[in-house]
Parts: C-alpha cells; sequence; structure tokens
C-alpha cells in the first residue's frame, strides 16, 4: 500500500454561508481526510487553509485543486509550506525555550500537553517524547501537578530534583487552568530556579542605585517630603538636606542623583570625619610638591572626580570657616583651583549637603558664614524625625526584616504585636539608623519563626555599664571623695565617646560641649583619641 501524502492549501473566497460544508463535501466526495481546517476572516474575505491527507499517484492534486476551485466565489487558490497553525506552534515552542523558567502544562486527565527545554533539563526528560505521555508514565519525582489536578487548588512547593544532569533546587508553582466557564481543564508548572529567586531578592532588597522608591515611608510627613525632594532633582540649584542623625539623608542625596540622570558619578564626602587639612585636599585635590606627603603627580579633589555627577557634602557645618570661603567660591565661580596651584579647573557637579546641627543657630554665633548658608539654603528639605511619623515605623521595620531574611537565609516569621508595641514605644533618639540595628539584632537572635518581644533589645538594655547604677558600682567607692570619683566617671566616659567617634570634633557634639572643652578636658585626663 502505498503511504499517504499531505497537501496543505490556502483558499481565498468571496465571504459568503457555507464555504466550509461545501469545501468538505468536495473533498469527501474525492475520498480525501481532512487533517485539519482552519478559517479566518479578513473584512469581506474568507481564507481557508487545509491539510488532507491523499495516496499519492492514486490521487491527482492537481484535480482536487480544480475541484476546489470551482466551488462559488472562490478568487484564488494555492498549495502552500507552513499552516497558520503551524507557525503559532513554533512561535509559541521558540517563546516558551527563550523563558529562564521551566514550564510543563497537562491536561484534565494528567496528559502533558506542553514541555520547554529548561523543563525537560530539570525533569531529565531530554530524551524522551513527552507531549502526550501520561504523567503516571513519566514517574517524576515531583508530584506537584498531580497534587493541583486532585485539588484544583493552586500549589508552591520547593523541590529537589536529581537528574543524570545533576541536582536542581527550585520553587514548583501550579495552577489549575479553566475554560471560560471555569471548569477546570488542566494545569500548568512553572519551575523557577532558587539561585535565581535568591539573587533576585537580593538585588530587590539591597539595590546598586538608590531610588525615590527604595525610601520607605507611608506616613503623610515623609511623603511631602519624599514629593519635594523629586521636585528639586531636575533641577541645578544646591539642595540642603537638614535632619537629626539616622533620618536618612545620604538616602535622600542618592535618591535625587538618580532622579536628575546627571551622567557623573555620587561622590560623598564626611566633613566631620576628616581633619581641615585633608577635608580641604579631598575636596580641591592638589598638585604634585604642594605639601609633604604629597603624591609627585599630585590628585584631583573630589569635584573634579565627579565630573557631571553630585558631590554630597555630609556634615557640612563641621567645616572650618577657611574651607567654607573655599567652597562658597567654588559654589560661585563653578571652578576649582587645586592646593599649590594656579590653573582653574571648571567643574560641573551638583552639590547636595547636609547636617544635623542648627545652620540659623551657627549663623548667629560666627560659626558657619552667613554668605555660605545663603547659597545653600537654596532648596532646604527638612526630614522629620521617626519619632514624629510612628506610622512609618511598622513599615520600615518590616523592610528590615525582608532584607534581613535573605542576607541570612532564615525563615523568619512577622513581627509579633507584643514586639511590634514595643517598637512603637521607644522614642528613636537613633532614628531609622537605630531601628534597622534593632530589627537586625532581633533577626540575628531568633533562630526561625516571628520575631518575639524578647528578641527587641535596646542599646541601653545591652550596655550594663550604661545604667547609671551599674556604672557607679564599678567604680572603687571606698575611700574617696565625691570630685575624684566625678572625675573617675568623666574620664571613663570621654574614653567611651572618643571610642565610637570617628573625630574629636563629631565627639564635642555628641557629648554636647565645645571642641576646644573637649581637648581641654582630654589633656587634663592624658586621652588621647583612637586612630
Amino acid at each position: 500500500m502505498q503511504p499517504k501524502a499531505r497537501l496543505k492549501i490556502e483558499i481565498v473566497f468571496r465571504d459568503r454561508l457555507g464555504i466550509v460544508a461545501d469545501v468538505a463535501s468536495i473533498l469527501a466526495a474525492k475520498q480525501l481526510n481532512i487533517v485539519s481546517m482552519e478559517v479566518q476572516k479578513k473584512g469581506d474575505r474568507a481564507y481557508v487553509y487545509l491539510e488532507v491527507e491523499h495516496q499519492g499517484a492514486a490521487d491527482d492534486p492537481a484535480a482536487v485543486l480544480e475541484a476546489v476551485r470551482q466551488l462559488s466565489g472562490c478568487l484564488a487558490l494555492a498549495p502552500v509550506h507552513t499552516l497558520p497553525q503551524e507557525k503559532r506552534e513554533e512561535s509559541y515552542r521558540v517563546v516558551l525555550d527563550s523563558v529562564s523558567d521551566g514550564i510543563l502544562s497537562v491536561d484534565e486527565k494528567g496528559v502533558v500537553t506542553t514541555i520547554n527545554r529548561v523543563a525537560r533539563r530539570i525533569l531529565g526528560l531530554d530524551q524522551r517524547q513527552v507531549v502526550g505521555t501520561g504523567l503516571r508514565e513519566l514517574e517524576l519525582a515531583d508530584d506537584s501537578l498531580k497534587l493541583c489536578l486532585t485539588t484544583r487548588e493552586e500549589v508552591s512547593r520547593k523541590v529537589n530534583s536529581i537528574t543524570s544532569r545533576g541536582r536542581f533546587q527550585y520553587l514548583a508553582t501550579c495552577k489549575p487552568i479553566r475554560d471560560s466557564a471555569g471548569r477546570m481543564v488542566g494545569a500548568v508548572e512553572i519551575m523557577k530556579d532558587m539561585q535565581e529567586i535568591e539573587a533576585l531578592v537580593q538585588a530587590v532588597s539591597e539595590p546598586d542605585q538608590i531610588t525615590f522608591s527604595d525610601i520607605v515611608g507611608q506616613s503623610p510627613a515623609m511623603r511631602e517630603v519624599i514629593a519635594l525632594a523629586q521636585k528639586m532633582a531636575d533641577t541645578e540649584a544646591v539642595v540642603s538636606i537638614r535632619g537629626e542623625s539616622g533620618t536618612g539623608k545620604e538616602l535622600f542625596a542618592r535618591a535625587i542623583h538618580s532622579e536628575s540622570r546627571r551622567p557623573g558619578p555620587f561622590v560623598p564626602i564626611n566633613c566631620a570625619a576628616l581633619p581641615e587639612s585633608l577635608l580641604e585636599s579631598e575636596l580641591l585635590g592638589y598638585v604634585g610638591g604642594a605639601f609633604t606627603g604629597a603624591k609627585r603627580q599630585g590628585k584631583p579633589g573630589l569635584f573634579e572626580i565627579a565630573r557631571a555627577g553630585t558631590v554630597f557634602l555630609d556634615e557640612i557645618a563641621d567645616m572650618s570657616l577657611k574651607v567654607q570661603a573655599k567652597i562658597l567660591r567654588l559654589i560661585q565661580e563653578k571652578k576649582v583651583r587645586r592646593i599649590g596651584g594656579t590653573a582653574e579647573i571648571p567643574i560641573d557637579a551638583r552639590i547636595i549637603t547636609a547636617t544635623n546641627r542648627n545652620l540659623e543657630r551657627m549663623v548667629e554665633e560666627k560659626l558657619f558664614r552667613e554668605d555660605l548658608y545663603y547659597r545653600i539654603n537654596v532648596l532646604p528639605i527638612h526630614i522629620p524625625p521617626l519619632r514624629r511619623r510612628p506610622d512609618d515605623i511598622k513599615v520600615l521595620a518590616d523592610h528590615f526584616l525582608f532584607q534581613l531574611k535573605s542576607r541570612l537565609k532564615k525563615d523568619l516569621g512577622p513581627i509579633a504585636p507584643a514586639a511590634m508595641e514595643k517598637l512603637l514605644a521607644h522614642r528613636w533618639p537613633g532614628n531609622v539608623r537605630e531601628l534597622k540595628n534593632v530589627i537586625e539584632r532581633a533577626a540575628i537572635l531568633t533562630p526561625t519563626g516571628p520575631v518575639g518581644q524578647d528578641a527587641i533589645l535596646f542599646s541601653f538594655e545591652l550596655a550594663a555599664g550604661s545604667r547609671p547604677d551599674s556604672a557607679i558600682q564599678a567604680l572603687e567607692l571606698e575611700g574617696r571623695d565625691l570630685r575624684r570619683l566625678l572625675g573617675d566617671y568623666e574620664r571613663k566616659i570621654l574614653a567611651r565617646v572618643l571610642e565610637k567617634a570617628p573625630s574629636i570634633r563629631q565627639a564635642a557634639r555628641r557629648l554636647g560641649i565645645s571642641h576646644t572643652a573637649l581637648i581641654n578636658k582630654l589633656r587634663r585626663y592624658g586621652l588621647k583619641p583612637v586612630r
């Protein structure tokens, strides 16, 4: 018996009733089997695509085509190599094989209808005919699809698959497939590699580029500040960010830089962390041989390095009056002169400043230049402290816990109600930075599950030596007068603050005394700052 051949045809009709019936009757009269038929309507035309089986030489394809051509309304007829359905199926296959996740679908009886390249590799089915095969015959270790068909509900679980190609860990998510009437007609499983999920979570929780969407806060005060900062981002003016320590001033500065789309980098510098001479050389740069220890080839300053980017001057209130004068000139003339040099170097960097101090009072006390104050205070932003926006505490705590779950690779649950009450009752002198530290401490102390009240520990609860009664007990009281006892206590406090503060100026500010007063106390007690 001669093997059957297939003929693919495209027929164009003027649209009318009965076209399909007429074509089918002619093919039946010729005893031809219809493998597939598809009709597409385009305006007043009907395009009929056919695939029929015939007996090769025993039948005359030309006679079949001629018979169809005689039908009423037939405008054109021609054999084709590929039918529209085949093109769609091939495109569908290419798209599925391009996806990085594994995809496997079955009908309501558990017979495989679709599988892509990644799913074949994960399940070790590269060498088998899968489409049209039942799940029972495939004997897969992952029974997520079977469970989805049985329960008719969505199923998600972690799966370990060991095949000849190796071991795969993935998250299997199975969903029912329903028709327009809501009847379940199958199910589909998406297999996502666990390493990709962890990388995605890491990218979301710790983005390289900070934007305003990364600033967490739903209180009206924060929404207002964010909206104001977004408007300022498109301008070229100097932005002055004001707020207590730990409120997120640098976060806002980075978001403003990102939103401004400036091509240069974001260059931050803490003006309080560097001595005056080093701060000046870092900001302005220097020529070779400008001072002892200078590099022979010189060094560009941060304003040159930033190019068309942003320079963030954090703690600008801690600049000396001398450096303030040079920054003022730089802002006015948009030029910088390196230490020891004579050349004027044009700069295009935007300036954002930040401070937690009262600049207005410092201007009155002649500690900050009035002309510089007006130069940097063009667009001020005031970030409210955390205690004034309690609505943000829960949101921030949940956000930090989400980040830590990924980093610590722990299955941590939500923050328990009692723990949240403890967080809400705290005054937060360290603001958002303190909250982040508390949540990180709690996440480390909690092995798994919900974060309880016992895991929420504030600094004063941890440092027993910081409590007045413990500090007094630590002193040798016997046979000593009050003046000496107070002196020893003061010395211990100074030593502790010096260990934490990055500079003497910072330490003085934390203690609420002047820079000169602190230096005198250090000389009295023979203390030296820790470098």
